[in-house]
């Protein structure tokens, strides 16, 4: 396979079939069935006010551009509530989710899936059918964010469920081919390749087109991936001809990189260049944000192929730029370091090309004198040299950087200066602090179900989201033991607004467990937490000979911690002192007087929230 091609990790050729899974009779015989009549019937307004729900979740189920099944499904939704229609407002959020994991707004989609699945659906009849819908929907969510074993899971529920109720085989196949694109993008081609032609099979008995050329299309991809360029290509080419009469484009950009693929392992960048471009201009034409990203960093690597780096690096600049709008931080920054490399290698084959240059002009002075060539060769030397010396000081440089960054990265900046200069920290008294605990329900339980490696993934996921809030404030982290997380504000630089930022942390902290578990599959880890916080005196300083912690000392820590063991999951327990700082700003609920392990009973308040 050619170098550059793309990465499929995130490419999706499917448009899942939510349009034909809808509940009881879509229209009834006064409402069209299709799509250009229904626009026409909406945009006349000549329709009685009882048929407005159905037209507009028709056209939301009907419409393939991205953009305009956003628009009705949000005018549904809208509508729906005022009305309080449950039944329609399950519908909005399922096509509203629909059209935005279209547009490649994952985060969002999913978010409306799981308001649908929150809703109480009332019809028993249609329950486990709905089940069923949204375990396919969600699936497809989780494929395009990269989680395919996930994904999966859900869509072999599904197909399961659809089997199990005997549902009519246009949804079977819809379910079916979304399962094998999850294990597409897994790849494990065999079983993709097995549900694709049953998925194939039934939509062709049934004389389902649509259907039929996404089946063409994953067969043709699969194909691709197993070196079969004319069975690929031919698939490929009879799956776009079809979505081209039903004007579905949104996988058709997908589809014709793949062909682009096939041109450029059989050496043709030229055909493989003008492929991608005419993707290029679908994907924005429809602004399909995924397939943009795709088709401007094949279009960057095509062309450094074609020996053309002033459009390389336009394309690159411009697929930096949309990766940035559906993936994480981490996903820029590997992008912004492939053109980091491109000016690097850019810059290296000048310098290669001095250094021939060079070379030439030794040989010609060594055709001319002996004694030039020796004194040549000494000049050449000592540049080695020099070169040597420069090449160790600055590697030199970089690892003081990195132990330096290192124990910044450990300590508070105070203290890690007053270490570097002196070589130990004097521990210091500071009289009013505020800590907070916190610590997960039911972790020793929960942890002895996961594999060590899903515990850590998920421990990291809610303390990399506790650092950020603490970042945001200025508060310090003094140490992690298990699933317990402690927390100092007011220290190492003593503040005054300590108690409150600590407050503050401490509802976002709790906000955002509560909102993480409601989001979080059932096959992820879901805690409930505990947070305890006393304000009081302690005593700082920096322990270790090899290896340095900052922490704190005093019965401020004690009571703290106490605090948190004494509360409520998903409440924050708070001391008296710390109480008396911040009770003008804050809503608490009174506990009263309450004992405590290895002391007298002590007044606690639940912090409920910030006063408006």
């Amino acid at each position: 396979m050619s170098t550059f091609l793309l990465d499929l990790k995130y490419k999706k050729a499917l448009i899942f079939f939510m349009g034909f899974f809808s509940f009881g009779i879509l229209f009834s015989q006064e409402i069209p069935e299709d799509l250009d009549e229904l626009r026409l019937l909406y945009n006349s307004k000549s329709y009685p006010e009882s048929q407005e729900l159905d037209i507009l979740k028709g056209l939301a189920i009907e419409e393939n551009d991205p953009i305009e099944k956003l628009k009705y499904s949000e005018e549904l939704l809208r509508l729906a509530k005022l009305k309080d229609s449950v039944r329609y407002i399950y519908t909005g959020y399922l096509q509203k989710g629909q059209a935005l994991r279209i547009k490649g707004d994952f985060t969002e989609a999913l978010e409306c899936f799981f308001k649908g699945i929150e809703l109480e659906y009332q019809d028993p009849s249609e329950q486990e059918e709905n089940i069923a819908i949204m375990n396919t929907v969600i699936a497809d969510v989780y494929s395009l964010m990269g989680n395919h074993e996930n994904s999966i899971v859900y869509h072999k529920q599904a197909i399961q469920k659809f089997r199990d109720l005997k549902i009519d085989s246009l949804r079977l196949a819809s379910a079916l081919l979304n399962a094998g694109d999850a294990l597409f993008l897994a790849s494990r081609y065999d079983e993709a390749m097995t549900f694709f032609y049953e998925s194939n099979l039934i939509s062709n008995k049934k004389n389902y087109p649509t259907v039929s050329a996404y089946n063409l299309g994953n067969i043709g991809m699969v194909y691709a991936k197993q070196g079969k360029h004319s069975l690929a290509k031919a698939n490929i080419d009879e799956a776009i001809n079809i979505l081209e009469g039903l004007e579905v484009y949104s996988p058709i950009s997908i589809y014709l990189e793949y062909i682009a693929d096939i041109y450029i392992e059989q050496n043709q960048p030229e055909l493989a260049r003008d492929y991608v471009l005419e993707s290029l201009e679908i994907s924005k034409k429809y602004q399909l944000k995924e397939p943009i990203s795709s088709a401007t960093y094949k279009l960057s690597q095509i062309y450094e192929a074609l020996d053309n780096p002033k459009e390389a690096l336009k394309y690159l600049n411009e697929h930096l730029v949309y990766k940035d709008s559906v993936t994480n931080i981490e996903s820029v920054q590997k992008m912004a370091n492939l053109q980091t490399e491109f000016e690097v290698e850019k810059k290296q084959a000048e310098l290669d090309l001095v250094e021939k240059e060079q070379k030439l002009n030794r040989i010609l002075i060594i055709a001319v004198a002996i004694g030039l060539f020796l004194t040549g060769l000494l000049a050449f030397g000592l540049y080695r040299r020099n070169t040597f010396i420069k090449k160790t000081s600055k590697i030199i440089e970089e690892e003081r950087q990195k132990s330096e960054d290192l124990l910044h990265n450990i300590l508070p900046e105070e203290a890690a200066e007053e270490l570097k200069h002196k070589g130990s920290v004097t521990s210091k008294k500071f009289e009013a602090v505020t800590v907070l605990f916190t610590d997960f329900k039911g972790f020793t339980r929960i942890s002895e179900t996961m594999s060590p490696e899903r515990l850590v993934e998920s421990i990291d996921f809610y303390f990399s989201k506790f650092d950020d809030i603490l970042e945001k404030y200025n508060l310090e982290k003094i140490k992690t033991i298990g699933d317990a997380y402690m927390v100092a504000g007011g220290l190492p630089t003593p503040t005054e607004d300590h108690p409150m930022m600590v407050a503050m942390a401490a509802l976002e902290i709790r906000d955002f467990v509560k909102e993480a578990r409601k989001k979080h599959s059932v096959n992820e880890a879901r805690f409930d937490i505990r947070i305890g916080i006393h304000t009081g005196p302690v005593v700082a300083g920096v322990v270790g000979k090899n290896k340095f912690a900052y922490d704190i000392w005093g019965d401020t820590v004690n009571i703290a911690s106490r605090m948190e063991t004494a509360g409520e999951p998903g409440k924050v327990n708070v001391s008296e002192s710390t109480y008396h700082y911040i009770k003008e700003q804050f809503e608490f609920e009174s506990r009263g007087s309450i004992e405590i392990k290895n002391r007298s009973a002590v007044n606690m308040y639940y912090l409920k929230g910030k006063i408006d």
